[in-house]
């Protein structure tokens, strides 16, 4: 199995509202030419519904970090550092969340974290 196709099977454990939320990302990232208003509107909901109490789950925090760690088109498009970072924790201490949330606080990838970032960045 590709990295790809991981990442996809790796989503289907989250719940269909994150799945939906990643899409979302994912189709913005496969535009041609990227919106950043609005690639930064799909991250907050992310981090939104993942910080949330629904939301907020092992599977979910898991799926969303593996699936951008194995999917690397967000390292593909050049993405301005701001947002190329957030990424880049996404797919490095989000799975940590729930089961030790302490490295997650410690490499500021929480949702809440993750979701103050989205809200400060620049488009």
């Amino acid at each position: 199995m590709n990295d790809k196709e991981i990442a996809v099977v790796r989503l289907t454990q989250a719940d269909s509202k994150t799945r939906e939320l990643v899409q979302a990302i994912q189709s913005i990232l496969t535009k041609d030419v990227i919106d950043f208003a609005a690639l930064k509107h799909s991250l907050i909901e992310l981090f939104e519904y993942l910080s949330s109490e629904n939301g907020r789950t092992d599977k979910n925090c898991c799926a969303v970090d593996s699936f951008f760690m194995h999917d690397e088109l967000w390292a593909e498009r050049n993405l301005p550092n701001p947002f190329h970072d957030i990424f880049a924790d996404i797919a490095g201490a989000l799975h940590d969340t729930v089961s030790a949330p302490e490295i997650a606080e410690n490499f500021e990838s929480t949702p809440e974290q993750l979701l103050k970032r989205a809200r400060e960045l620049s488009t």
